[in-house]
């Protein structure tokens, strides 16, 4: 009975956690499709979540924020391309996730990838730096200006 409330507590907490950090998807031509009717950019962010200590900062840092959060739900669609090495996921996925990571010559994590609404790649930034969140939506915004 311990372990299931423990679960039931676990899992609690990773729903609220995933609600709170705004709406990830991990299908690209879908988050484009999104984008072009919502007339939004697209965030692809290559990362290694589980083991890479800039891809947890930018993470905790920026992504997680309030501003970047609210910021988002604006003006962007969200991607996460995860390459995690404890974390199970499913075939399909992790193929669909290499294929995109050859595609865009993915070379170091993390790296971000911001499209507009018509797919075409407006910047392209491997590694995190320790920039704020007020910084990182400064520069999606001369972005999305441009």
């Amino acid at each position: 009975m311990k372990k299931l409330v423990v679960a039931i507590f676990g899992l609690c907490l990773a729903v609220h956690v995933w609600a709170a950090e705004g709406e990830w998807t991990t299908d690209l031509a879908k988050a484009q499709a999104k984008a072009k009717e919502e007339k939004k950019m697209v965030l692809a962010d290559f990362t290694g979540s589980d083991w890479c200590p800039p891809c947890k900062a930018l993470h905790k840092n920026v992504f997680s924020s309030k501003e970047f959060q609210e910021y988002a739900k604006k003006n962007l669609v969200l991607v996460e391309v995860d390459f995690p090495r404890a974390k199970q996921q499913s075939e399909q996925l992790k193929n669909a996730n290499r294929a995109l990571a050859e595609k865009h010559k993915i070379e170091a994590y993390p790296t971000v990838i911001v499209f507009d609404s018509n797919g075409k790649e407006l910047r392209k930034n491997a590694g995190y730096g320790g920039q704020s969140a007020k910084d990182f939506i400064a520069e999606l915004d001369k972005l999305k200006k441009s």
